[in-house]
């Protein structure tokens, strides 16, 4: 079972990973050379279910059409382009079709940031 995004606030470092990923892997050999070993969570394998998705957008500060990949086949298909969706409806898109949540996603002492450039998550490192 995937860590729930809220216990980052507990002092819980994670990294929300796609190892297939150039920018989720580059995020790691950043956290890595810096000595940190995150809990990683290969979140297309497990996938987050929509309060786990809702506290990581919690913790990123951002609406959930900020967390959509829209590059992915499933946006076009299931409409997500469209403006009157609200937060819930996407999220509920993205805990059935997690290929559409934006990675990598870094957790650190209660906060969060996507890892896009990689660099970003040395951000949330003191």
């Amino acid at each position: 079972m995937n860590p729930h995004p809220a216990d980052a606030t507990a002092g819980a470092t994670t990294l929300y990973h796609n190892a297939r990923c150039s920018k989720s892997r580059g995020a790691l050999e950043l956290l890595r050379e810096r000595g940190i070993e995150p809990q990683i969570v290969h979140y297309l394998d497990t996938p987050l279910d929509a309060s786990q998705l809702r506290a990581l957008l919690d913790l990123l500060g951002l609406p959930a059409r900020d967390l959509l990949r829209t590059g992915e086949t499933e946006f076009a298909e299931l409409g997500l382009d469209d403006r009157a969706l609200d937060d819930a409806a996407l999220i509920a898109a993205m805990a059935a079709h997690p290929r559409l949540i934006e990675r990598p996603v870094f957790v650190h002492r209660g906060r969060a940031v996507i890892g896009r450039p990689p660099e970003r998550v040395l951000d949330l490192l003191d």
